[in-house]
């Protein structure tokens, strides 16, 4: 058994499927393989910063996107032992119930929420609320909730209630309706407890049957007869394996099948990659989330953050189609964050003088998107062009998010520490949906939560579904995928908790041998 990319689900994959003694597994990573905390370092695990938000951030590499045909930009992705898990901010809260029906509709039974909730269960050891129907206590995944004790925090949420927002202290309780409510975190006294950590603990990496190998890139699957039989690396060495499982995520998986020969025919002739199954899939759609940045601007004396760079969390319902209805799960994110960009995205917790962003977010699941590879040369990154705010609604659902963060942030309890701005837009742009249409399309970014590059779903849909519910790729023999790049449209939460689950379920459906 051959896994590619130990990041948020491989690293759990290779966790749990090396927990069969009978089962030998290969783990391999193209970055550094830390084993321990202090292999890893403060620099990477310091809960008050985000490697993956430097522009020079240590495990991480870089890919080339385009968020509109006009406006480039770049996204991260963690390249070391944990992945983005590694380099991400810590939020973790689970995607919605609507998110995993909507799956299980689509022909992925196996991914409605009922299902799911025991995985999602056994994953975690919630440190605030412990076992329940809806948490667990024994799982490798600690979870720790965002407190209330920064002054900046506090403010937020009476601001949020005094605009008429309610009160959301569990935000993985996907029956809880939305609104302001600490952020659930895979963080722990300070500390980002990366999928490595939890999962490929001393204890696993001895097991006799478990191999961790580092600085291994891989650059193509090997297809003998429709039957994936191993992976060449990037040094020319040939790896066979007797299944081989795609975990580098949803930009590099991807680019790895149509590297393969496995994407649309027509794409595969055009860069001379011999067409081993035509996949008209792969690639063929992008989901992830329009961003923005609202500035606050705090009082001189305000305190550094405590043990996170994380603030509070608000979830709104935008009014804009099926997933903004009012008694909905809410499709606006507004982030919080302790400390200045500035400070971010140069690895400083505190930042004098600078303002607070906050993140908004529109959230509600589509496929705009499109990735397709360049070349046949592995070193050349594929071309992945968003498609953010392409549609009526979109630009709608993000322009009601930005009037809602704003009357948030514009409330007596933040005005009290702080002022709105510097940046943001003017109150007659506010008012005005072409004028604030356009301040949108020069402010945009993304929230990096892409997904659906090899979207999950029957085999008799070609042009929907690359994959089944249990990341099996239709048409190849012993080869699937397990990341995000399965889930059909990014959910209407972060996927950093999704991802993992990815990780949990596709290993159960191997060890019981799920059909």
């Amino acid at each position: 058994m051959l896994v590619v990319g130990g990041g948020a689900a491989g690293a759990v994959l290779a966790a749990r499927l090396s927990e069969d003694p009978d089962r030998a597994v290969l783990l391999l990573e193209a970055g550094p393989v830390p084993a321990t905390a202090a292999d890893f370092g403060p620099e990477l695990l310091d809960a008050r910063r985000v490697p993956g938000a430097r522009p020079d951030g240590p495990g991480t590499c870089r890919y080339p996107v385009h968020l509109t045909p006009d406006r480039p930009w770049a996204v991260v992705r963690g390249r070391i032992l944990g992945g983005s898990t590694t380099v991400n901010g810590g939020y973790f809260i689970r995607a919605r119930r609507q998110d995993f029906d909507r799956w299980a509709a689509d022909g992925c039974p196996a991914w409605a929420h009922d299902r799911v909730l025991p995985l999602l269960r056994a994953l975690e050891r919630d440190l605030d609320l412990g076992a329940g129907p809806v948490h667990g206590d024994r799982g490798p995944t600690a979870i720790r909730r965002t407190g209330w004790g920064h002054p900046a925090a506090a403010a937020f949420r009476a601001a949020a209630r005094t605009t008429g927002h309610r009160d959301d202290p569990d935000k993985n309780d996907w029956d809880a309706p939305p609104g302001i409510g600490p952020v659930p975190t895979d963080c722990v006294d300070g500390v980002r407890r990366n999928t490595a950590l939890n999962y490929l603990t001393p204890e696993a990496r001895s097991r006799p049957n478990l191999e961790v190998r580092g600085n291994a890139v891989v650059v193509r699957v090997v297809v003998e007869r429709h039957r994936a039989t191993g992976v060449l690396l990037a040094d020319g060495t040939a790896v066979r394996a007797g299944e081989v499982v795609l975990s580098a995520g949803a930009i590099a998986s991807a680019h790895l099948l149509l590297l393969s020969g496995i994407g649309p025919r027509a794409d595969l002739e055009r860069i001379g990659v011999p067409a081993l199954r035509d996949a008209p899939a792969v690639g063929a759609a992008v989901s992830d989330h329009p961003q923005v940045v609202l500035d606050w601007t705090p009082v001189p004396d305000l305190p550094p953050p405590g043990d996170t760079w994380l603030g509070a969390c608000l979830h709104v319902a935008s009014g804009v189609g099926k997933s903004g209805a009012a008694d909905g799960p809410g499709d606006i994110e507004v982030l919080q964050s302790l400390v200045p960009m500035a400070g971010l995205t140069g690895g400083r917790d505190r930042v004098p003088g600078e303002p607070l962003p906050f993140m908004v977010a529109a959230q509600a699941p589509g496929r705009a998107g499109r990735l397709r590879a360049t070349s046949a040369d592995p070193r050349r990154p594929p071309l992945i062009d968003l498609g953010l705010l392409r549609s009526p609604d979109d630009r709608a659902r993000l322009r009601a998010a930005v009037r809602s963060a704003t009357a948030v942030l514009g409330a007596a309890p933040l005005r009290e520490l702080g002022r709105v701005g510097p940046a943001g837009p003017a109150p007659d742009v506010l008012d005005d949906d072409g004028a604030l249409d356009r301040w949108l399309w020069e402010n945009l970014g993304t929230a990096q939560h892409t997904c659906g590059t090899v979207p999950m779903g029957p085999d008799d849909d070609p042009r929907g579904a690359a994959v089944d519910q249990y990341g099996r790729v239709h048409g190849i023999a012993a080869l699937r995928v397990a990341d995000t790049s399965i889930l059909p449209d990014a959910p209407l939460r972060g996927p950093a908790a999704t991802a993992v689950q990815i990780g949990e379920l596709v290993a159960d459906a191997m060890r019981r041998d799920l059909a």
